[in-house]
């Protein structure tokens, strides 16, 4: 089958990264505007499930990264050209703010921030959090995604559930962002900034790391 071009790859980004944001960070403020209704193990359950759908409606399009730090992280690998690499974070940053937009239209006084990410935890502790809840993340993707010998057509489910894995412990602490677009869509739309730095170079750091991680346990030395 012939491989969309370039354009069409990037709005099935865009696309992905709007769901992901809606229903999300949607998820966080149906929790906080009707009294814990989900709690933390329904917000990761959302972000794990919209994940999960999101690579099996799009994987076959554009791969699914939904995520800039897991573009740079296959392109730092070599395993996705660096000339696709700013379409792609360009429209998944795109994406993730329309949903955000979105949100914020629905709800005007933005309750929760619009599910921005803010740490409870010390900036020290929050670092360190989102690069191994990233790290953990691209390990799982980047296992699944370009290594022959893993279950390809179970990658989805690895990829969501290793989310709400991460959201589940790491959410109320940092809101287990690991994505930078997935935090700068309700930041802008709630103009909440607070320590947004986190959200770039944590997830962008960790995914760094989760891939060269397999990259060396999958390669065997050379005699």
């Amino acid at each position: 089958m012939e491989r969309p071009d370039l354009l069409r790859r990037s709005c099935a980004e865009g696309l992905a990264a709007f769901a992901l944001v809606f229903a999300g960070c949607g998820a966080i403020i149906t929790d906080a505007t009707r009294d814990g209704a989900l709690g933390t193990t329904g917000v990761a359950a959302v972000f794990g499930l919209i994940i999960m759908v999101m690579i099996y409606a799009t994987g076959h399009l554009s791969g699914a990264h939904i995520n800039p730090a897991v573009t740079i992280a296959f392109t730092l690998t070599r395993h996705f050209p660096i000339r696709d690499a700013g379409a792609y974070i360009a429209a998944q940053l795109t994406g993730a703010t329309a949903g955000a937009l979105l949100l914020l239209a629905a709800w005007s006084d933005k309750p929760a921030a619009l599910g921005a990410t803010v740490p409870s935890i010390q900036t020290g502790p929050a670092i360190v959090y989102e690069i191994v809840l990233t790290a953990l993340l691209m390990f799982v993707i980047i296992a699944v995604a370009t290594d022959t010998r893993a279950v390809g057509a179970a990658a989805a489910i690895a990829i969501g559930g290793t989310v709400a894995l991460d959201a589940l412990f790491g959410g109320p602490l940092t809101g287990a962002s690991m994505n930078p677009a997935r935090s700068f869509g309700p930041a802008l739309a709630a103009g909440e900034w607070t320590d947004f730095w986190i959200y770039v170079v944590g997830p962008v750091a960790g995914a760094t790391l989760g891939a060269g991680a397999y990259q060396v346990i999958r390669t065997p030395e050379v005699a």
